[in-house]
């Protein structure tokens, strides 16, 4: 089991740039792809992005292509979103999830964190 913890939400302009951070404490975490989605208010919850294992596979949702980047840092236990050119459209609850596989797919992930709130004024 294991346990992702997210942070680095908060409120930013149009145009500017926020990294999100997860830490996720227990088993070893190099055995699972991470994955960042998203949920904004009465809507359901959508991929963002995913990394593999070893960091060297990802896969991004079209909206996060070319302005979004996913890493991880396992000997700290970290997996990191950079998001560049935030928009109004980009406000939502950010969560990190902790599964087996890649997959765009919420049933893909066993494990999720509480969030991390992200809202962008135009």
């Amino acid at each position: 089991q294991v346990q992702p913890v997210e942070s680095g939400g908060g409120l930013v302009q149009a145009g500017d740039s926020l990294r999100l951070s997860c830490t996720a404490s227990g088993r070893r975490f190099d055995i699972f792809t991470m994955a960042w989605f998203r949920q904004a208010p009465g809507t359901g919850r959508e991929f963002v992005a995913a990394i593999s294992r070893s960091g060297d596979a990802t896969d991004f949702a079209n909206f996060a292509k070319g302005r979004f980047t996913i890493s991880r840092d396992n000997t700290k236990n970290m997996v990191y979103l950079q998001m560049n050119g935030l928009n109004p459209e980009d406000t939502a609850k950010y969560y990190c999830a902790a599964g087996g596989r890649i997959s765009r797919d919420i049933s893909g992930y066993l494990y999720w964190g509480q969030g991390t709130q992200v809202a962008v004024s135009s």
